[in-house]
């Protein structure tokens, strides 16, 4: 896999001074858990990235329940965790990879190339037998370089324009459960449905029922009916369980796959929204 990496293999580089670890353990209406958890024990070596305090911004009028961060402090944030353009990246978190493909998208797009998702949980690490520690690591400061990536990423105007144009040069997904997708249910957001013309896509779709990272091989049906030769969008409620399907898609050698931070939470704030249910 070119951006999943095996637990055997980061058990082998723990003490490897160009690899860093991230712990992006987060629990949705208990912010506080995952650090409290890292707390507990984490991976040797990790820093906590907080997923509404380090991988979002705060909440405004627009831009969804977890818009895109201030891009400086984020890169104060990693230069601080001792990442620059040398050292490689691995993420992990304990829910299937939705918080840990956020933090892999951000440093993509931040330009960092060196960016994997650990292949499963921080549960199954240590299930594993593998290393854990409570000690929080000391590191000299790097200087994390920005160099926006502006492709892998999707406004809502942008995305707007492309559904009132009703071209065909794209292809919209949604990451969320099918009952969101369909406007049967909305346990979150205050509007059900989704973007005119998205297909159903569900981010868990891409695991497999021990939350490993399924191979392209073993997604192959899953994706057949996407055109590599078309704009991929994909979205999700507020731009984190989007991430696990652009991994995916991008393990694939999908090449133009872009990413609507915002999401439905940040589509329907605007007075000019446009939906579909399924009846």
């Amino acid at each position: 896999m070119k951006n999943v990496v095996e637990m055997e293999w980061l058990s082998c580089h723990l003490e490897d001074p160009n690899v860093r670890i991230v712990d992006c353990r987060f629990q949705l209406g208990a912010p506080h858990e995952g650090f409290n958890a890292y707390l507990e024990d984490h991976i040797p070596g990790a820093f906590y990235f907080d997923l509404e305090k380090d991988l979002s911004s705060k909440v405004k009028e627009h831009g969804g329940r977890h818009p895109l961060p201030d891009i400086e402090e984020l890169a104060g944030k990693l230069s601080a965790a001792g990442i620059d353009q040398h050292v490689t990246v691995v993420a992990y978190d304990d829910q299937g990879g939705p918080f840990a493909s956020r933090m892999w998208w951000l440093l993509k797009y931040l330009g960092h190339s060196k960016t994997f998702v650990l292949n499963g949980n921080y549960s199954q690490w240590k299930e594993k037998g593998h290393d854990v520690t409570d000690k929080i690591p000391q590191i000299s400061t790097h200087n994390f370089k920005i160099n926006i990536q502006p492709s892998l990423l999707i406004e809502r105007n942008e995305l707007m324009d492309k559904v009132n144009s009703k071209n065909e040069d794209y292809i919209l997904l949604d990451s969320r459960e099918e009952k969101r997708y369909l406007g049967i249910e909305e346990p979150v957001d205050k509007v059900a449905g989704h973007i005119p013309n998205a297909r159903h896509f569900f981010w868990k779709d891409a695991l497999t029922l021990n939350q490993k990272w399924k191979t392209v091989e073993e997604q192959s049906s899953r994706l057949k009916g996407l055109d590599k030769e078309k704009e991929i969008i994909v979205y999700c409620g507020s731009g984190v369980t989007a991430c696990p399907n652009v991994l995916t898609l991008k393990e694939a050698d999908f090449p133009n796959v872009r990413l609507y931070v915002g999401s439905w939470s940040d589509w329907i704030t605007y007075e000019d929204y446009l939906l579909e249910v399924e009846k």
